[in-house]
């Protein structure tokens, strides 16, 4: 029985933090062993090293963005990241992506983790929007800025990506070409995404 009310407490912790570390079972007074077991019987998933969460949690996710804008104000959502906050893509990003002015530093985060890119000019100032989640402001660029920034970093998400993203989007009306094409601009991705652009027109 007593397994049953570390199991109970362990899921209890985890609901009410989003994440839980191994060190923190001290404070119910529960073996780690129960972790592993949890695990195994997915009652629990590892989401990084030392890192437990609920599995299929879609609060986590917004979790980890709110503790990154949280610790990081200037911090802008982008690439994958953006992409699977808009719903358009398949991807499940093992890092979190954020745009940062041209010089910054890599924040200091140990969890989750972070993947920076350096934006200068328009292109990391226009397109970001501002959606609040769990009392925390998050800035996500909008949808056609996001695709713009996956063909110019296709060497580092891959042009299918990319691809699947464009498609989507206009499938499902989240930008419009004069948008994608205004960013495709700011982007210096134009002479990239134009054929893309008139074939999924």
């Amino acid at each position: 029985m007593r397994h049953d009310t570390h199991t109970q407490r362990i899921l209890d912790l985890v609901s009410q933090k989003g994440m839980l570390r191994p060190g923190e079972l001290d404070t119910i007074g529960a073996p780690r062993v129960v972790l592993t077991r949890m695990t195994a019987n997915g009652l629990l998933e590892k989401a990084g090293r030392g890192i437990y969460r609920l599995p299929g949690n879609q609060g986590s996710e917004h979790e980890s963005l709110a503790t990154i804008a949280t610790k990081v104000p200037q911090a802008v959502f982008c690439l994958l990241t953006a992409l699977q906050f808009h719903e358009l893509t398949t991807q499940l990003p093992r890092q979190v992506w954020i745009a940062m002015p041209r010089g910054s530093h890599t924040p200091k985060i140990d969890y989750p983790p972070v993947k920076m890119v350096q934006f200068a000019g328009e292109a990391y100032s226009e397109g970001v929007e501002i959606v609040e989640r769990d009392q925390v402001e998050l800035r996500v660029y909008c949808v056609a800025k996001t695709i713009a920034d996956c063909f110019k970093h296709r060497n580092k998400i891959g042009i299918d990506v990319a691809l699947e993203a464009l498609k989507d989007s206009r499938a499902k009306n989240k930008a419009s070409a004069d948008d994608l094409w205004r960013f495709a601009k700011i982007c210096r991705v134009a002479n990239v995404m134009r054929p893309y652009l008139e074939v999924v027109e």
